[in-house]
């Protein structure tokens, strides 16, 4: 009976590994069964173009919902992320004027978000906010304010770099230059959290505060960290976005918190912190892609 007895435990074993296995693979699981219904639904889905449509329309909230990502694993929340994007591509447009530079705009976006992340984590974590619902979401319209003070006639600034315009709108070998800036970011994200101590850090902030405080863990300097990358994604995204459309506007980013967040709780993390993948976060990105450019095929009012 001993010998039967453990056969059976350890089927109940291997059962739970095959399901816990398959669990984790449910975001692309879905992904893949969601495109395959779609193409059948309409034969144009699937074309090249289509496809290449639906990386460029994916990019910016993929970038910016990977930064979300590493707040929501330290169980915050960055609401300002739309906003912080706005304002970095009229600052962005701002420096078009004075200087005709592509790395020149793309370091003033790219700081900006950084700046407004460095906010929004020193004034959380040294203000002693109980939650940073409260201040991202002054950030929020506090950089759509400033947005629309900054913005030239309060409205759409037109004109970009090339070399900008090329990364968001361009081309190479039929791939959108998007797709490989979101590539890159994901690449980097993914070894610091998975190959650096920082990385395990962010985990234990997430997953057990107390206890990161008592191993000895930069508790308050790893939340700031995770909200500086978070502005960071923005300001990449804005020069995706601003790439793509040739301007700045204060209207851009309406709601890409909602998206960003979205994706990420599609992908499978979890709002009590601790637990999530940045592929995952990418696939959930994809999926709020994918549904849009079904429903624009489908004709859905």
């Amino acid at each position: 009976d001993a010998p039967a007895l453990s056969d059976d435990r350890s089927l109940e074993t291997s059962a739970a590994w095959i399901g816990l296995r398959a669990l984790s693979f449910g975001p692309f699981l879905i992904l893949i069964l969601l495109i395959a219904v779609i193409s059948l639904l309409t034969p144009h889905f699937l074309k090249p173009g289509n496809i290449s449509n639906i990386m460029a329309q994916t990019a910016v909230i993929a970038i910016v919902a990977m930064g979300q990502h590493l707040v929501i694993l330290t169980r915050g929340i960055d609401l300002s992320v739309g906003a912080n994007l706005a304002l970095a591509t009229v600052v962005g447009g701002l420096v078009f004027r004075v200087a005709d530079s592509a790395p020149l705009v793309i370091a003033a976006m790219v700081l900006t978000g950084a700046a407004v992340g460095a906010v929004n984590g020193l004034v959380y974590v040294f203000g002693r906010l109980p939650h940073p619902f409260i201040i991202t979401l002054a950030t929020l319209s506090i950089c759509r304010g400033l947005a629309l003070v900054l913005a030239i006639g309060h409205t759409t600034m037109r004109g970009m770099p090339e070399g900008i315009a090329a990364i968001g709108g361009g081309t190479t070998l039929g791939v959108p230059n998007s797709f490989f800036v979101v590539f890159g970011v994901a690449a980097l994200l993914l070894l610091m959290a998975k190959a650096m101590v920082w990385g395990r850090w962010i985990y234990a902030v997430g997953g057990k505060p107390d206890a990161a405080v008592q191993m000895g863990i930069p508790v308050k300097w790893v939340l700031i960290s995770t909200y500086i990358l978070c502005g960071i994604c923005a300001g990449i995204g804005a020069v995706v976005l601003s790439g793509r459309t040739e301007a700045g506007s204060p209207l851009y980013g309406n709601l890409l918190e909602l998206d960003t967040i979205a994706a990420v709780i599609i992908g499978g993390a979890s709002f009590r912190g601790g637990r999530g993948h940045i592929g995952k976060a990418l696939i959930g990105a994809v999926m709020i892609g994918v549904i849009r450019n079904a429903l624009n095929l489908l004709n859905v009012d």
